[in-house]
């Protein structure tokens, strides 16, 4: 079996490659190949990667290169996991948003935007290629913004389903927090990539006992204080919100915080020079321990089951991951991608059956979506007045005012990323 990652230099990459060697039972990998431009990060991560192989008794081989088409030549499955403008233009999303009022944030609100602009294009120029390499390969996204990445894929007929860590890292907190193994916690898992709702938390299984309002009761303090939201809201809304719902529901009091202190851009920027240095240490065979900090947790372990399942391997038959929709959610169009629970095998991902969604969180599903449909428009056809009509129509903007502000801001950090400005 071979793999490809596409942006294979990240310093994500250790974190993957490390699950790819503790589960090569589920995912028996015979070849990976990294792909990346940068060929200075390529050879401290390709370095690193294989003495993590290498440790852990792994037969597969491990190779990189920078040339795309080589890459992908053959592989039945391609991670995508690149940054366009890489921290630097992470840092711009996260700060001339600010200038108007607004979060600044790498994948949702204006920031999100100019990231999908940047993106999508990038993206479904790869997956032309890999289908050119090899019509039947899966292409596993986890290039955000993954729901509208996902939707431009899935829309140009490519074989791709959308992954975030969000649900993983939630199912091992809740197992934590139970005293029970992961895999004994089932989670109704609810809405769109990074505007999601765990709804039920079910022990057993599927149909076990759901033990959301114990967790509610008995960690609810804990639970706020890592979302940073009040633990009165968990109570009301009885549901676990995923951490990005900070920005929608406490917006003002996150525009302020983030007026105060450095860009997260630039902490991971300090933070992947750190990393770098690590990798080239030929003595380091094993993810450091700072890794950890960088985001991404437990991706590796979300990786490995979807492409297993998608390759006909052992992986689980239930996971949360983004795909159409398909009257799911029959509130939203049909080719609008949600991230729920799904039957994942050889043909792809199909959403499982979701109970009645409170209007409350169906509102602000709605309400992004149109959004997306609109900012996949502006990444498409371009245009300032595209660009424009997505901001206006996020709820984190949703003024013609800033909305203004926002589109000028946007092109002119991003004018030479914009084939069209």
């Amino acid at each position: 079996m071979k793999l490809a990652v596409v942006g294979g230099g990240s310093t994500y990459t250790p974190e993957l490659v490390d699950g790819f060697a503790r589960l090569r039972d589920t995912l028996p990998v015979g070849d990976l190949v990294l792909v990346d431009p940068d060929p200075d990060r390529l050879e401290l991560v390709g370095g690193l990667a294989r003495r993590i192989f290498a440790r852990q008794g792994h037969p597969g081989r491990i190779t990189t290169t920078d040339d795309l088409d080589a890459g992908v030549e053959g592989a039945d499955a391609v991670l995508l996991q690149l940054r366009v403008g890489g921290q630097a233009a992470r840092h711009q999303d996260e700060t001339w948003p600010l200038e108007c009022g607004c979060v600044g944030q790498e994948t949702t609100g204006a920031g999100g935007l100019a990231k999908a602009l940047r993106t999508v294009p990038v993206v479904l120029d790869i997956a032309e290629r890999v289908r050119r390499a090899n019509p039947d390969a899966w292409i596993i996204d986890f290039t955000n913004p993954v729901g509208i990445v996902t939707r431009a894929l899935l829309q140009a007929g490519h074989r791709a389903v959308g992954l975030c860590n969000v649900a993983i890292g939630f199912q091992r907190k809740f197992a934590g927090l139970l005293g029970v193994a992961a895999g004994d916690v089932h989670l109704d898992h609810v809405g769109l990539n990074h505007l999601t709702w765990e709804t039920r938390v079910r022990l057993g299984g599927p149909e076990g006992e759901d033990v959301l309002p114990k967790l509610l009761a008995e960690h609810g303090d804990a639970l706020a204080g890592d979302l940073r939201l009040p633990r009165g809201l968990l109570d009301r809304l009885g549901v676990v919100p995923s951490y990005y719902l900070r920005y929608f529901y406490a917006h003002d009091e996150v525009v302020r915080e983030l007026g105060t202190k450095p860009s997260r851009a630039a902490e991971v920027a300090e933070m992947e020079r750190e990393l770098l240095a690590m990798y080239g240490d030929p003595a380091l065979d094993e993810k450091p321990a700072l890794l950890a900090k960088r985001g991404g947790a437990y991706y590796s372990e979300a990786a490995v089951d979807l492409a297993a399942s998608l390759l006909g391997g052992g992986g689980s038959p239930r996971q949360v991951v983004n795909t159409y929709n398909r009257g799911t959610l029959p509130f939203l169009p049909d080719d609008a991608v949600i991230e729920v629970q799904a039957a994942v095998g050889r043909t792809g991902a199909d959403p499982l059956p979701v109970a009645p969604v409170d209007p409350l969180f169906a509102g602000l599903m709605a309400g992004v979506t149109a959004y997306e449909d609109l900012a996949l428009e502006a990444a498409l056809r371009g245009g300032r007045e595209r660009v424009f009509r997505a901001l206006l129509a996020h709820p984190l903007v949703g003024q013609y005012a800033p909305a203004d502000g926002l589109t000028d801001r946007l092109i002119a950090h991003n004018r030479e990323h914009l084939a069209w400005a």
